[in-house]
């Protein structure tokens, strides 16, 4: 399913951009950022659930948020793109 990620983490201290970092590398490690702190992520139910409880940990629940859209396995007709950074099918294989 295609899980949507966005976070907002404070960064005004040190240990809110660390925080940020952090945040971001573990949202990389599952899918494709495709804006500042929007994050597609191509994952079953317990991987949802495993970066979930990874993120969970990571942010100050006091300061920072996180939301986590679940647009299933058939989102293709509800994701559009406009702009530059043309979009990309997120169950293709990713080439670097």
């Amino acid at each position: 399913m295609l899980v949507l990620i966005t976070y907002d983490v404070n960064t005004e201290t040190t240990a809110g951009k660390t925080r940020l970092r952090k945040v971001a590398k573990q949202c990389q490690n599952y899918g494709q950022r495709v804006q500042n702190s929007v994050f597609e992520c191509n994952v079953d139910a317990a991987k949802c659930r495993q970066i979930k409880a990874i993120l969970e940990d990571i942010i100050d629940q006091e300061k920072d948020s996180l939301r986590f859209y679940y647009l299933g396995d058939r989102y293709k007709n509800k994701v559009e793109h406009i702009g530059i950074k043309p979009g990309f099918d997120v169950t293709e294989p990713l080439l670097l």
